[in-house]
């Protein structure tokens, strides 16, 4: 706004300027039935400038750029050539009023003139109520820099006068609420960036810099790239703003300390070639150098000597498209006359010291936003040509045309011009071109290898076999940190992501270096992996078959014992009334047998793919019947020694046990106490198949998830009728020789213990699929310890020693240990 006010108050000064040239000025001036305003920088100020008073600057003293010259002519010619067509504005002349605009901040002459009427500024918000015309130019031509327009454009936007600028590209003028009246024939920066972005990711390059200029442009470029290469690999190693006087020594020690091999250079043309004549210099080598359109064309630098030792350079540029008839314009236009001097002028900034230019000169300069140029103006000229309804040859001349109704032609845009649809999108953006990939090869020019096509037609293409690395071959790397080995995750080492350290995956993950080069990623449950894996394997599954030859002698030797508790009682009870029998325990033998019998089916649930209902029916039936098997050997014991020393001591007792049946009681009690403790905690963690995967990283072991908490209660009931039985049948082990069940009992409670404990250990050391048959094998042993170091013995004496299986034979020994106690 401050520069907006000092610019207004020149207008009087400028105006007193206006007044006195008389000479008009046929480079710069055009008369016609409309004009077109043109604001193209052919000198550019190279540094600030001060004045001590208010005045406008002279851009003729300032340096010449022939780039913007040759725009400026190629302006020229497309007004010409307009005028000598047939069909596009017949019967209608056009003209233009061009400016040197040198200056972002002191070349403001021009500006009034352009959106003056009469040498009047109408205040705003009031109607031409005064003038006898309408504004005669109708639209505006320019200006090239983004920081030029950002400066002039809300001069224009006041009156809705159309800008139809050839090479401001920052982001911020797609915003129509700012720039409403604002078009151009070129893309936004942030499509340029986007191509830089892909370069850099087509090559595999991570570690780079940016130089951009401390302007709108730069700095709306550097904020495109950064912003675009958040969820890429790329790391912004460096950045800096070249100011008017940058110290490019410090510059470059910076990049090369931090090994940047890659820069990225987003400047206009005159910094550009500073820094590069800078590097040429300072002897700066092996880099990669990525241009912006505004120089990656440039010739002047593409010839200078030295220019092959700063390393590989590769541009973005607008496609060279030959301009038809504009090299003989150039020709004939310099033979003419030569460019204007400062006396000819008519109005300030219209004069270029250029007399020493040849055609060649002109026609050979950077051709770089030609298409622009051209393309612009023909996009005024048409939306002109359908305000004016133009049509059979003629125009209509009672249209008084304003620059707004040229503006909404202008945004509805759509024609042909050299093969190429003309159109704008919503923004003032451009539908049309592509970028080309420009390298600059050994012969000192810049050759095209690849482009890229933007949606809806998107293509991107880049011919790496033209280009010739200063590697002398290979594709030049520019990383922070190496590429870390197959199998290896990266560990971010400080800000950036590019610079890590490689740790190896460890077994049971993977790294997808595609997904995330930074996480180790765990295995399912069902799969494994080695140590620096890429991919995980299926586990292997296992569990004991029944068809298993462990678990088939396991079973048959559950139906043996079945078979041989069958043959016992079948033998007890042809026996029932023999001492053997009656010691042994009488009717409580058949149910010891009987739940001995039970128990074995849970041997059989031990094999096949655990379910539900197996791993239940494993345990319930031993944990149910062993219950009862326990309990009537404590019962047993208690008599024994009840009967024997208890007896005497304890009548009451001994009395009050064999009145009421105390060892069923007692039985009954265990029984009805353990399904109880068994139903509360099936309900509460009732066993279901397990994966064990943990104890084998390649396997899957299939088995059955015994809850030892959910299960405590049956397992104490267990645990304290054993001690019980123990206690009670050491209690007894002074007892009559060849009646002592007492000891016999207590043999089969010490085989019982040693199992269990022996399984124990084997479980805390082994998990394979095995320790099923140990179980089974556990449970088989418990059942065969009672049935063989029991109930066998004493089957031993009915059929192969009857004699002492008489009552006879048993008193003789009462009577002896009755002695022996008395004695």
């Amino acid at each position: 706004m401050r520069r907006l006010v000092a610019s207004l108050c020149l207008l009087e000064s400028l105006l007193h300027v206006w007044t006195r040239c008389t000479v008009p000025a046929s480079h710069f001036q055009l008369e016609g039935d409309y004009l077109i305003g043109g604001l193209f920088n052919v000198h550019q100020v190279s540094g600030p400038i001060y004045h001590g008073r208010p005045e406008a600057i002279d851009c003729s003293r300032q340096p010449f750029l022939i780039t913007n010259y040759r725009r400026f002519q190629l302006m020229r010619f497309t007004v010409e050539e307009i005028n000598n067509s047939t069909s596009l504005l017949p019967n209608v002349s056009l003209g233009y009023e061009i400016f040197d605009h040198c200056s972002d901040t002191h070349s403001f002459p021009g500006i009034f003139k352009l959106i003056s009427v009469n040498n009047l500024i109408q205040p705003w918000g009031e109607k031409h109520k005064n003038l006898s015309t309408a504004p005669k130019v109708i639209s505006v031509v320019g200006p090239f820099t983004s920081t030029d327009t950002l400066t002039v454009a809300p001069l224009f936007m006041v009156d809705l006068m159309p800008m139809v600028t050839y090479g401001s590209s920052s982001s911020g003028f797609s915003n129509k609420v700012n720039f409403p009246s604002f078009l151009r024939t070129v893309y936004p920066s942030k499509n340029m960036i986007k191509v830089i972005v892909s370069i850099v990711q087509h090559f595999k390059w991570r570690w780079v810099a940016f130089l951009n200029t401390d302007n709108n442009y730069g700095t709306d470029g550097l904020e495109l790239f950064i912003n675009m290469i958040k969820d890429t690999e790329i790391c912004l190693a460096y950045t800096k703003s070249l100011n008017d006087d940058p110290n490019y020594s410090r510059i470059f020690k910076q990049i090369e300390a931090q090994r940047i091999r890659v820069i990225i250079v987003f400047v206009p043309e005159m910094a550009a070639e500073n820094l590069i004549e800078a590097a040429i210099h300072l002897n700066v080598t092996n880099k990669v150098w990525i241009a912006g359109d505004t120089w990656s064309l440039n010739r002047l630098l593409q010839k200078k000597k030295g220019i092959k030792n700063i390393g590989t350079v590769l541009g973005v540029s607008q496609p060279v498209m030959t301009i038809p008839g504009f090299r003989d314009f150039i020709f004939s236009s310099k033979s003419q006359t030569q460019c204007e001097n400062a006396e000819q002028q008519m109005l300030c900034n219209q004069v270029c010291n250029c007399s020493d230019l040849s055609p060649e000169d002109v026609h050979a300069a950077d051709p770089s936003f030609s298409f622009p140029v051209y393309s612009a103006v023909y996009a005024i000229a048409h939306a002109l040509h359908n305000v004016l309804q133009c049509a059979a040859g003629r125009c209509n001349d009672n249209i008084t045309v304003y620059p707004y109704m040229v503006l909404a032609e202008l945004k509805k845009s759509n024609f042909t011009l050299l093969n190429r649809s003309i159109q704008f999108d919503e923004d003032g953006d451009p539908t049309f071109g592509f970028y080309s990939i420009v390298y600059w090869n050994h012969s000192g020019d810049a050759e095209q290898i690849g482009f890229y096509q933007f949606p809806p037609s998107f293509d991107f293409f880049i011919n790496d076999s033209k280009i010739q690395w200063y590697t002398k071959g290979e594709v030049p790397t520019s990383l922070c940190s190496p590429e870390c080995p197959v199998g290896f995750a990266k560990r971010q080492d400080g800000i950036h992501k590019c610079c890590f350290t490689c740790q190896i995956c460890p077994n049971g993950t993977y790294i997808n270096s595609t997904e995330d080069a930074y996480k180790c990623i765990s295995c399912k449950e069902t799969e494994w992996s080695t140590d620096g894996s890429t991919w995980c394997r299926l586990r292997l599954v296992e569990y004991i078959a029944f068809t298993d030859t462990g678990a088939i002698l396991i079973m048959i030797g559950a139906w043996v014992l079945v078979g041989l508790a069958l043959a016992t009682s079948v033998l007890f009870a042809i026996n029932y009334n023999t001492p053997i029998v009656r010691s042994a325990g009488g009717p409580m033998c058949f149910l010891i047998l009987g739940c001995l019998s039970l128990c074995s089916l849970s041997v059989f649930f031990y094999f096949g793919k655990p379910n539900v209902s197996s791993c239940i029916l494993r345990f319930l039936p031993f944990f149910l019947f062993y219950t009862v098997c326990l309990a009537c050997f404590v019962v047993r014991s208690f008599q024994i020694v009840c009967i024997f020393k208890i007896a005497s001591k304890f009548p009451k007792l001994h009395s009050w046990w064999m009145k009421y049946h105390g060892q069923w009681l007692i039985i009954t009690v265990a029984f009805v106490t353990q399904a109880f403790l068994l139903l509360i905690s099936y309900s509460y963690g009732p066993p279901k198949p397990y994966n064990e995967t943990l104890w084998y990283p390649d396997k899957i072991i299939l088995g059955c998830d015994f809850s030892l908490k959910a299960s405590c209660g049956p397992v104490i009931v267990l645990v304290f009728l054993c001690s019980l039985c123990f206690i009670f049948s050491y209690m007894g082990k002074d007892l009559p020789k060849n009646y002592n069940e007492a000891k016999a009992i207590t043999f089969c409670l010490l085989l019982l213990i040693l199992t269990w404990i022996v399984f124990a250990t084997s479980h805390t050391l082994y998990r394979g699929k095995n320790i099923q048959t140990l179980n089974a094998l556990a449970v088989l042993s418990s059942l065969y310890s009672f049935l063989l170091w029991y109930f066998l013995p004493k089957c031993y004496i009915i059929m192969f020693q009857p004699h002492k299986n008489t009552q006879q034979y048993f008193q003789g020994l009462i009577q002896s240990y009755t002695k022996t106690i008395s004695q």
